[in-house]
């Protein structure tokens, strides 16, 4: 008993952490919502709204509608993934977006992440629950562990754990599920590169050389590979630090070296499928960062550093800053940016030094300036596509370390002129409550002044109650009585910071029920019965937007992927434009939707099924026929779309894309006669009539396609599926080459006869 007792006394904040991380997802704990914005599925969408338009005929409400990127993107991949692997497969393909894309390369999807294994023990949502709410245990637990190992107090150390692990960076991310797992390894990272450098210890031992390897593993499966990035860079420049502080050892570097190395080699099985996606996606040209409100983080918003709803809160519908709120919130908690600020101007150690420049280049290179420019203008690989804002992470991180180093020094040194931060703060938010009464000197518009004055209170009355406790700490008399309730100051301190970030959690978190998450609909079922292979589209953005399809095994030409593929989008902007024209920027940023109903795309991509809010006369005439209806939702069926794989009579060998697509844009021969193909060696071969014979997919899955043909002749098939690199044909067993045909889509030579064609996807 007494040693049960000792734990608990030994371990009260982690205790208190855990705590604390439960009673966040109370919601989910005690009522069984799930931590994911399903609201927005049924509140923003249809056929999903259609569901309670008789108890809400004006939409059912939702609380965020700034999160629905969890549900169109890493809710379905993380779907897909597990389908995939549960029928021993790896997730290679996404054969629902896109006309078909790489799942595993994209790298959101978080393939290979270790903590992938809850999906296999636990029903999906569970497991997903699992994830979300291990986000801030592990971020807390893994950055109390790094600065308890710096020496300092556990009051400081439990400071930093919670002002990472629920400040404004890991709120308004928290529900992605894949970008807090990827930074959340960052302390831990630290940790070990301490551990591998320490003079302390004659041998650090082969345990910390391990932990830095799965450290830098996990961070890279979790899934996102620009905070990834960032953390690798602060990681070596932190190892750089340390090695040059504690003497510059060799065999430090060896170890560090063989660490990285490691690492490099088990994750290849990632990162070589993701850069051969990244060479042929369209993101680095099809964006326009210099002309993009908030690509960086605006002089302005800095204030919600200290003030976090200054500008308001999507969450309650009055957010008048710049696009968007959840780029620009490094909000740490009131306390917190108080002791760091302290670590900053009164605390000379290297590590203080360390962290304060690490915050503050990677503000300079967050927010709007011109040396924030330099990577965009010399177009320096990665950087110049990476959105800037997500640097707050780094300083939000540092900040975090910061403050942790400033309460260990007013614990420690208890000097009475620290309290002079508090002061200044105090008098930051008086300037801004004067600005408020002289009606922002016109910086504020009549309308946002109660919106700003509303959400100036609290944090206003937070520094106040932190200014008296701390002021009454720092003048208070030694004593043994003394030092008992300087102890409790010190606890109540923690507790206003605790509540404080919880407050801000809650606010902007969406707890949601399990019946919302893609509902079945009468839509959807009349779709999954009946599209088959083909594919469905919408006319409006509205309708099941992208990415909802892999969550009923519906395929759409469209998408919504940071990386999507190149030629694929030059060929939808071509049509979008009406004339051949593939020039970027294309203006997808992301999101590939075909935005006309050009018939000649429509019948070759294979789209059976058009949904749409038209009158049911709309297509009259047009080949369509309207053959559902539920709720505001029409579909028209395609009565000319075209086989998913066919033979054409004519092919046409073009020279360069621009020719390519020329020759598409010829409407003299149909598609169902003709293909364009490239990249072809021996152009005489496709000089000559093929016959045209009998296609049937016999089987269609994520990484395999069978199809018996029967021809009199030789042939030319085409399969309107998205060419790429990784995919291989065998026509009875025997390897065969695939052309890119149509542009970006897939063709092959099949000689005379019977025959099975088999496609398949390889990992590299």
């Amino acid at each position: 008993m007494l040693k049960v007792i000792n734990f608990f006394k030994k371990n009260v904040l982690l205790i208190c952490l855990l705590f604390i991380v439960l009673f966040s997802f109370q919601k989910t704990i005690i009522s069984g919502l799930l931590p994911i914005p399903s609201d927005t599925i049924v509140g923003l969408y249809y056929p999903f709204r259609d569901l309670y338009a008789k108890t809400n005929p004006n939409g059912v409400p939702y609380k965020n509608f700034l999160i629905t990127d969890p549900v169109r993107q890493i809710f379905p991949w993380k779907s897909q993934v597990i389908e995939s692997f549960k029928k021993n497969e790896l997730p290679l393909w996404n054969p629902y977006n896109f006309s078909g894309t790489p799942l595993l390369a994209n790298f959101q999807s978080g393939s290979f992440y270790p903590f992938n294994l809850l999906f296999f023990l636990l029903p999906f949502e569970n497991a997903w629950t699992f994830l979300i709410i291990l986000q801030p245990l592990f971020a807390g637990l893994f950055m109390f562990l790094f600065l308890s190992n710096l020496r300092l107090k556990k009051e400081a150390s439990f400071l930093g754990a919670i002002s990472f692990s629920f400040g404004g960076f890991a709120t308004a991310w928290m529900e992605w599920g894949n970008i807090i797992h990827t930074t959340l390894w960052l302390p831990l990272i630290l940790l070990s590169i301490d551990n591998l450098v320490s003079k302390e210890k004659k041998k650090p031992g082969n345990i910390w050389i391990l932990i830095l390897v799965f450290s830098l593993i996990s961070s890279f499966f979790a899934g996102h590979l620009q905070f990834f990035v960032y953390s690798l860079f602060l990681s070596i420049a932190y190892f750089i630090f340390r090695w040059v502080e504690h003497g510059k050892n060799i065999k430090t570097l060896r170890n560090f070296g063989i660490a990285l190395l490691a690492f490099a080699g088990i994750t290849a099985i990632q990162w070589l499928p993701t850069l051969k996606f990244i060479s042929l996606s369209g993101r680095a040209v099809d964006q326009n960062p210099f002309t993009t409100e908030g690509w960086f983080i605006p002089w302005q918003h800095l204030v919600q550093f200290v003030i976090p709803d200054f500008f308001g809160n999507p969450t309650t519908l009055n957010y008048w800053g710049v696009w968007n709120y959840g780029e620009f919130i490094g909000y740490i908690g009131i306390l917190p940016i108080m002791a760091a600020t302290v670590a900053i101007f009164w605390i000379h150690n290297r590590t203080s030094r360390f962290f304060s420049f690490a915050a503050l280049i990677a503000l300079i290179f967050a927010l709007h300036n011109p040396i924030a420019k330099i990577p965009f203008i010399l177009h320096i690989p990665f950087f110049d596509s990476a959105q800037p804002t997500r640097l707050i992470f780094i300083v939000d991180f540092a900040l975090s370390v910061l403050a942790s180093l400033g309460l260990d020094f007013i614990i420690t040194h208890k000097k009475k002129k620290t309290v002079l931060v508090s002061i200044g703060l105090i008098f930051l938010i008086g300037i801004l409550w004067g600005l408020i009464a002289l009606n922002g000197l016109g910086l504020i518009t009549p309308e946002n002044l109660q919106v700003v004055r509303s959400n100036l209170l609290l944090p206003t009355f937070v520094a106040v109650i932190v200014l008296i406790i701390l002021t009454s700490y720092l003048y208070i008399h030694k004593g043994k009585i003394v030092l008992k309730y300087q102890g409790i100051l010190i606890l109540i301190l923690l507790i206003v910071t605790s509540l404080d970030l919880l407050r801000f959690f809650w606010k902007f978190e969406p707890f949601t029920s399990k019946k919302d998450l893609f509902p079945s609909t009468p839509v959807t079922s009349f779709l999954k019965e009946n599209a088959g292979v083909y594919r469905t589209m919408s006319t409006d953005s509205q309708i099941v937007p992208p990415n909802f399809s892999p969550m009923y095994n519906i395929q759409t030409p469209d998408g919504y992927d940071p990386l999507y593929l190149r030629r694929y989008a030059e060929l939808v902007a071509a049509y979008s434009r009406e004339k051949p024209d593939i020039s970027p920027p294309f203006g997808f940023n992301r999101i590939i939707t075909l935005q006309n109903m050009n018939p000649r795309l429509v019948d070759f991509l294979g789209i059976k099924y058009v949904l749409t809010f038209k009158d049911d006369d709309f297509y009259a005439g047009a080949g369509f026929e309207r053959v559902y209806k539920d709720g505001k939702v029409r579909i028209y069926e395609n009565k000319q779309v075209l086989p998913r794989a066919f033979f054409v009579f004519y092919t046409k060998v073009a020279s360069s894309r621009e020719a390519a697509i020329k020759e598409l844009f010829d409407e003299q021969y149909p598609l169902i006669d003709q293909a364009v193909v490239e990249n072809v060696d021996e152009s005489q071969i496709f000089d000559k009539k093929w016959t045209k014979g009998s296609a049937e997919i016999k089987t269609y899955s994520a990484n395999k396609i069978v199809i018996e043909t029967k021809n009199t002749g030789d042939g030319f098939l085409v399969l309107s599926d998205s060419y790429y690199p990784s995919w291989h044909a065998k026509i009875d067993g025997k390897e065969t080459k695939i052309y890119l045909t149509n542009y970006a889509f897939r063709g092959i030579i099949v000689p005379t006869g019977t025959h099975k064609i088999e496609f398949s996807i390889s990992l590299f």
